[in-house]
């Protein structure tokens, strides 16, 4: 346990998220009254099933899904992925897929690089790969839509995170997860080709990153 302590905080020392980014998630971090009671209670709820398979297994996966795996579980994934990186919880491993595959959004890409992220596309295609970084030291993430049991997703002992309520919907039952939790984000779809595209995308993000960071503060070691 002490090890685990020292190495989280040598890695806060260490950190090299990406200035813009940084100041994104201090934004972020700020808004926790933003969230609701009730709301809270579902984050809290989420954190300890990430808890609970910590102390039985050590390596915690994730796997945030939606209907296409477009949007809504690619910004969980992500802002995840930076919220476990930048508390030193590199314990948690994230992943995302759907109930069935499309391509990821490029208006979630755009959403993600007007936060702070560095993009790049990774492959072309009807269903691009985007290479997602972060910071200097830490593997970028890489974004598709796949079905939620792909191959390259765990099959087996991770907590499954239903990201839309069509997806909760479709599979009451996720074959292999050690948990299950429901944690419905509006779509920000509804917004496409309209004025309000950008806006309506960028505070989607927020929210879903702001929820992950409370979700991860909940379980980093105080400082």
């Amino acid at each position: 346990m002490m090890q685990l302590l020292i190495l989280s905080l040598l890695h806060l020392i260490m950190n090299t998220l990406y200035p813009a980014l940084e100041q994104y998630l201090q934004k972020r971090s700020s808004e926790f009254n933003q969230i609701s009671h009730e709301r809270k209670e579902q984050l809290r709820t989420f954190a300890e099933h990430i808890r609970q398979l910590h102390h039985k297994q050590g390596e915690v996966p994730i796997t945030f899904i939606c209907t296409h795996n477009s949007r809504r579980s690619h910004f969980a994934q992500v802002w995840m992925t930076v919220a476990a990186y930048n508390a030193g919880l590199d314990y948690i491993r994230c992943y995302s897929g759907g109930t069935e595959a499309t391509a990821c959004n490029p208006r979630t890409i755009a959403a993600l690089q007007r936060a702070g992220f560095q993009v790049s596309t990774r492959r072309d295609g009807d269903n691009p790969h985007y290479q997602i970084r972060f910071a200097s030291d830490a593997p970028a993430v890489i974004a598709y839509s796949k079905v939620y049991d792909a191959a390259e997703n765990p099959q087996e002992r991770f907590i499954a995170v239903m990201t839309c309520s069509q997806a909760d919907e479709a599979c009451p039952a996720v074959r292999g997860a050690a948990a299950r939790v429901a944690l419905p984000y509006e779509d920000p779809k509804k917004a496409d080709g309209t004025p309000q595209e950008a806006s309506t995308y960028d505070a989607r993000c927020a929210q879903i990153a702001r929820e992950m960071l409370y979700v991860v503060s909940l379980l980093a070691p105080a400082k």
